[in-house]
């Protein structure tokens, strides 16, 4: 197996829409400066990559129909090698958050490993698919909470909320979707944006930013809002595969700024503005190597 093959079938590239989640959870918990918030986004790549190997190897006999350029119908990448890749990233992921984050962390990773396996092998061809998808994001932000899971329900929701949206559209990436489940993405991304950009309660003032973090998470809530809103629209006036397909990369590649705005909004404007610049490169990677 080639390097270039592997990074097909981890869908290296869309891993930079991941260290976001952990981190938005530890901002929202207070721990953003832990030395294991600088380490877990580590554990939710390799789960990330994990779960794209997967896919793959779940979807070999479907993808050799629909899409036979993908790296196992290829015959680029084998079968049982999809399947090692997976488990050793798994592995490694679980590991590394055990490391980091101790036996709690590693309790949220194993429940984060079992949901990414679970929809790969049991749930993707159910109408429990997008329910799958949302959990195991709202847990890769858990994840980065530490002791306070319940701090960072919110940007948990949130991301989960979204990736509910795209999960539902990407399943008309191949035949096209239908115009209700594209007005329900749009729904749910401009569900996210209100959370991201909404005022925190007055029991969590003191963890969240002040004004200039609130205009910042507004303002990157806004361009979430419009560059993810804008593609899921096209989709809806026009349900054809081509348009979900565009509709669901903008989706993962807005996980970026959705996590920037969730981060300002919790006082970390700083890592917000840092994350967005690898929005850019998220962009120009796609072309080289698929998210989808």
């Amino acid at each position: 197996m080639r390097a270039r093959d592997l990074a097909r079938l981890v869908r290296l590239p869309a891993a930079l829409s991941v260290p976001g989640d952990t981190l938005a959870g530890a901002a929202a918990a207070g721990g953003l400066r832990g030395p294991g918030a600088w380490a877990l986004p580590a554990a939710s790549v390799c789960l990330y990559w994990a779960g794209m190997a997967l896919n793959d190897y779940a979807d070999r006999e479907v993808d050799a129909v629909e899409r036979p350029e993908r790296p196992i119908p290829s015959g680029a990448v084998l079968p049982g090698e999809a399947l090692a890749v997976a488990s050793g990233l798994t592995v490694t992921g679980v590991g590394l958050a055990a490391a980091a984050g101790g036996r709690r962390a590693a309790g949220v990773a194993t429940a984060l490993a079992a949901t990414v396996w679970g929809y790969d092998l049991l749930l993707k061809q159910t109408p429990l698919a997008p329910l799958g998808m949302a959990a195991a994001r709202g847990l890769d932000v858990l994840l980065g909470a530490g002791a306070r899971p319940a701090d960072a329900a919110g940007p948990a929701l949130a991301l989960a909320v979204h990736t509910l949206g795209v999960t539902a559209l990407s399943r008309g990436e191949v035949h096209g979707t239908r115009p209700a489940v594209a007005a329900g993405s749009l729904l749910c991304t401009l569900a996210a944006a209100a959370l991201a950009a909404a005022p925190a309660r007055p029991a969590r003032r003191r963890a969240a930013g002040g004004t200039p973090e609130r205009a910042l998470a507004g303002a990157l809530a806004g361009l979430f809002a419009v560059r993810v809103g804008s593609a899921q629209v096209r989709a809806l006036v026009e349900p054809e595969a081509h348009n979900a397909r565009a509709a669901t990369g903008e989706g993962i590649r807005g996980m970026i700024p959705l996590q920037a705005a969730l981060l300002a909004r919790h006082g970390a404007p700083g890592t917000a503005c840092a994350l967005v610049l690898g929005a850019p490169v998220a962009a120009r990677a796609s072309e080289a190597v698929s998210f989808t």
